[in-house]
């Protein structure tokens, strides 16, 4: 005799109750205003139809289809809802893989399983759907232009993520600055935007901070980058897959015919067209950059040597000085000054608590309220170079903005390049 199953059984037969292409009153809750519908139509996706999801007391049948999209409860945090795309079909299996994520994280489960449900059904029973993670790969054998040092860019991380598309975005930005041989000329090209991370400069002897805008996808985030990049004239610096002299080898259009090669969820390339492809030319988060800055900054803050390729009127000796002294980690000088404050060539295993603090204020203004937690949980220099960013946010309760960040200064400092 078969035993029913204890599930509760979830009514599908409504369609338009799940019908994913209209917002009820509570769409207001997501983050960065996060529709299916924009969703599906920037990755080039379909919804798995509702008479998917069947509740069987009899092996059900497997009416899905790879790459098609659905929520799925995330196998790591069960309270999450997350999106998925269907990467893998066996009987009445699917092999689920949440966007953002990659094979190494795919997870099993059967087609009846109360822990998957059709796209909107998250919206409707008033829950939080998290949007995608996002990663961001540097290329590093491409063109650095004329703003951003060619060696400070060798050392940044391969890639920045997987994690929230804005945080994100803050981190590439904030590598691009850091990165430049004047802060100012980077961060001239940005205006203040709304809802998203802070980024933040150094230069005219004052600490500059401004936020960029709300992004909720990779899309976004690649286009902010693009326009960002098209200023600095360093074009394909960054795209949403590692960079191997395959991928340097192609052109934008090979790339959009390479779908197969993407994850679910990041369906784009940085290129020329990513914009005008899939967004009106003109809106809010255009207006956070500042492309009239072009001409003006490319003129008067070059890097010490280089032989500009426009007219150059020049900044006085003495101003130019100072921003070279005073921008954090935008020039050699500086950076020999400050290595002269702190520890140098001490090994950082044999710091104190206080020379960590002393480390992390000075790694990153923005961190500096948060080395008192470190003289809290007295944590020394082997600390510190066992910490990572999941230990950070669970034990000393840092958010992942701050876990982040810290965790790349401390890669650096393991790598003997900060």
């Amino acid at each position: 005799m078969q035993k029913s199953d204890p599930r509760k059984e979830i009514d599908w037969s409504d369609v338009r109750k799940h019908k994913y292409g209209h917002l009820s009153e509570s769409a207001s809750q997501y983050p960065g205003h996060f529709t299916w519908d924009k969703y599906l139509k920037e990755t080039c996706s379909v919804p798995a139809p509702v008479h998917c999801f069947k509740q069987s007391y009899t092996p059900p049948s497997n009416e899905f289809k790879i790459s098609m999209k659905l929520e799925a409860q995330d196998p790591r945090n069960t309270t999450s809802t997350c999106i998925a795309t269907v990467v893998g079909l066996t009987g009445a299996r699917l092999r689920l893989r949440l966007d953002g994520s990659d094979n190494k994280n795919d997870f099993w489960r059967l087609v009846d399983s109360a822990e998957i449900q059709p796209v909107g059904n998250c919206e409707k029973n008033g829950g939080m759907l998290q949007p995608p993670l996002v990663c961001i790969y540097l290329n590093k054998n491409g063109s650095t232009g004329p703003h951003l040092d060619k060696k400070k860019v060798q050392q940044l991380p391969d890639h920045f993520g997987p994690a929230r598309a804005s945080v994100v975005l803050q981190q590439a930005v904030q590598a691009c600055i850091d990165c430049a041989y004047h802060q100012k000329t980077v961060f001239s090209f940005l205006k203040q935007g709304h809802g998203g991370e802070v980024i933040s400069a150094v230069f005219d002897r004052e600490q500059h901070t401004l936020n960029l805008p709300a992004v909720n996808s990779i899309t976004y985030v690649l286009r902010f980058l693009e326009k960002l990049c098209h200023n600095l004239r360093s074009d394909n610096l960054f795209g949403n897959q590692p960079f191997t002299q395959t991928h340097l080898s192609l052109t934008t259009t090979e790339y959009s015919h390479s779908h197969d090669r993407y994850l679910p969820g990041e369906t784009f390339v940085l290129g020329n067209s990513l914009a005008r492809s899939l967004e009106p030319h003109s809106d809010s988060m255009d207006s956070t950059l500042n492309p009239t800055n072009l001409v003006s900054t490319s003129q008067n803050l070059r890097a010490p040597g280089y032989r500009p390729l426009l007219p150059s009127c020049g900044l006085p000796l003495s101003t130019a000085s100072a921003v070279r002294r005073l921008c954090s980690r935008g020039s050699d000088r500086y950076l020999e000054s400050r290595d002269a404050s702190r520890p140098s060539g001490r090994d950082p295993s044999s710091w104190t608590v206080e020379d960590v603090m002393q480390f992390i204020r000075e790694a990153d203004p923005q961190l500096g309220p948060h080395a008192d937690l470190f003289r809290k949980h007295e944590i020394d220099g082997k600390a510190l170079l066992l910490l990572r960013s999941d230990v950070m946010m669970k034990y000393m309760g840092l958010k992942l903005g701050p876990a982040l960040k810290l965790s790349y200064h401390i890669d650096r400092l393991k790598q003997g390049k900060f």
